[in-house]
């Protein structure tokens, strides 16, 4: 049967075209070269990871272009290994390019199921040496036995110890506390309820707790605070309204499903956006979802005013801000 009567006919092999690098010897030269670059390219980055480590220290900020702020420490050790491990990836896919065996080989494809015999045999070795082992008869040391191998891979989890202290309770609870003043993100100043306009939005941190301080990013990871004025009679949840002074009502600004900032609001239907995901809260109704992936409503604040007509908490949030997390019931 000719090709053009079988439309499935074997086309066969293209002649085989050899690269430059296998008539030229200059040219396999620029590719050792070239690899060997890559390579030791990867381990001055390593070399670069491990000073960065050492040289930077963990609360250093700096400004780049176009990330704006960030750790010095984190973006110098992301792009040190970044680098070592793009070239040494770099380094192997040319090498195996250009420099390797580039003939092509046919391998003729065989059963993968050994011969009867064999495996006949392999079965009676197996049913032979599970009797001489008398596993079957002998419980008590299968059993210990499987206890031991069962229990040896816990002897890695002491290792975990060093990834940290352990959290405790510190995720239940933030720098909020009874009768601190709130705090303007934006002036430093304590807000008075005059300061927030119906409609507006405005951000808060608990009175005592500065830029300067050592652990103020943990804390403000937990303690920012999101205030927005309605109108009373727009607020529909009773809780809310309880919590809430003049119209004024306090969420947490971390979002539940993976703590990033919340800070999109759209005036006219009271509902408050995260950026990351989507996620979509009802600030008139208890901040509970409406749409996107957090599991839950964005904690509330309870707020008065104090004797000098500053906005103060009554207390922590009532339950975890931010994403749930397994142990938190």
């Amino acid at each position: 049967m000719t090709g053009q009567d079988n439309p499935f006919a074997d086309p066969g092999v293209p002649p085989h075209e050899h690269r430059i690098q296998d008539i030229d010897e200059r040219a396999a030269k620029r590719s050792e070269r070239t690899v060997a670059f890559l390579f030791t390219l990867s381990m001055l980055a390593t070399v670069g990871f491990i000073a960065s480590y050492v040289a930077f220290p963990v609360d250093k900020i700096i400004y780049v272009w176009p990330l704006g702020h960030v750790s010095a420490l984190n973006l110098s050790l992301g792009l040190t290994l970044g680098v070592a491990l793009f070239c040494i990836g770099a380094g192997a896919v040319h090498w195996a390019r250009t420099l390797m065996s580039d003939e092509e080989m046919v391998d003729e494809r065989h059963p993968v199921a050994a011969e009867p015999a064999v495996r006949e045999k392999v079965i009676s070795d197996f049913k032979q040496g599970a009797k001489e082992s008398a596993l079957g008869r002998r419980k008590l040391i299968r059993n210990t036995m499987f206890g031991a191998v069962a229990l040896v891979p816990l002897s890695g989890v002491v290792l975990l110890r060093d990834l940290g202290p352990l959290p405790e309770d510190k995720l239940r609870h933030t720098a909020w506390s009874k009768g601190k003043l709130l705090v303007n993100e934006n002036t430093n100043q304590p807000l008075r309820p005059e300061d927030i306009a119906v409609g507006s939005l405005a951000f808060a941190r608990p009175e005592g707790l500065d830029h300067e301080d050592e652990d103020f990013n943990n804390e403000i990871a937990k303690a920012a605070l999101m205030l927005v004025r309605l109108e009373p009679k727009d607020i529909k949840d009773k809780r809310e309204l309880d919590w809430s002074h003049e119209g004024i009502v306090a969420f947490s600004k971390i979002c539940t499903h993976v703590g990033c900032p919340v800070s999109l609001y759209e005036q006219q239907t009271h509902h408050v956006l995260c950026p990351c995901h989507q996620s979509t809260f009802d600030l008139s109704d208890g901040a509970r979802v409406l749409f996107g992936p957090a599991g839950h409503p964005l904690p509330q604040l309870n707020i008065s005013v104090n004797k000098d007509g500053y906005l103060e908490a009554l207390g922590d949030f009532e339950e975890p801000v931010g994403p749930a997390f397994w142990e938190r019931g």
